[in-house]
């Protein structure tokens, strides 16, 4: 009797070629199994790790970013729970603490470093203008924030004087603005004069909110007017010492009709 033919023989090894698909299931479901579980192991490694462990448990608090304020001050306002589970640590509560005990720090980043630091890195305010009351004087920054109290002047930080009247139209205008407000006028107009005057800027004085005035090395003075349209009065006031050197008086609150006098 004649054997299968060379077709019939290719058609039989090509359908038993590999596992049935009910064993290829198996397989796969038992790979699947495997998988999970080693997914529940970890996972149970990895929680207990970050909330169990004495391996992952706060031990130093690292600061950096000080100038004035030492590390110490730092660590003590931020109150930084020792043996804590780093996971564990309240970021937000830190950063209050800090802001609440130390408004000479205007920012302050708390960071795990894992797997027992937390760092603070800070940045502290710097004074643009101080407020001198006695003997003491008070640092504003570069936002109108009064943040320090401190018994000697910073070098080269002009002073602020509040000269608002309390009666008449400068009274109105402290009625309407606000002494704050007046005070990041006064920070916004100091912070627009340019930076070649900048360094001969020795005080500041407000009368109202449209009247502020600058006094510079060699007796002289600037008047400014209001804050707005600081950079077109720095344009007029550079070029108006150029032109007029030895001036006394400078008046750029105006900035398309600048004047000067004295000399």
């Amino acid at each position: 009797m004649a054997g299968p033919t060379t077709a019939e023989r290719g058609e039989r090894r090509q359908g038993s070629s590999g596992p049935p698909p009910v064993r290829r299931f198996r397989r796969r479901l038992r790979v699947m199994i495997v998988l999970a579980v080693a997914f529940v192991f970890l996972g149970s490694g990895a929680f207990w790790l970050l909330y169990g462990s004495d391996l992952v448990r706060v031990e130093r608090v690292s600061v950096s970013g000080t100038r004035i304020l030492t590390p110490a001050q730092v660590r003590e306002a931020a109150d930084v729970p020792l043996g804590e589970q780093v996971i564990s640590v309240d970021t937000g509560a830190i950063e209050a603490r800090i802001a609440e005990e130390l408004p000479r720090i205007a920012t302050v980043d708390v960071i795990r470093s894992w797997p027992r630091e937390i760092e603070l890195k800070v940045t502290e305010r710097t004074p643009v203008l101080l407020l001198q009351k006695g003997g003491k004087f008070t640092e504003v920054d570069k936002e109108g924030v009064r943040f320090a109290t401190v018994s000697r002047a910073p070098r080269g930080v002009p002073l602020l004087e509040l000269a608002v009247s309390r009666s008449g139209s400068a009274a109105a205008s402290l009625r309407r603005f606000g002494e704050d407000r007046l005070v990041r006028e006064a920070v916004r107009a100091a912070g627009a004069v340019p930076d070649s005057v900048a360094r001969e800027v020795r005080g500041v004085k407000v009368r109202s909110y449209d009247d502020i005035s600058l006094r510079l090395t060699g007796d002289r003075t600037v008047d400014w007017g209001s804050s707005e349209k600081g950079a077109a009065k720095a344009r007029a006031l550079t070029a108006l010492m150029k032109a007029a050197s030895d001036a006394r008086h400078f008046d750029v609150s105006v900035p398309t009709a600048p004047a000067s006098s004295g000399s």
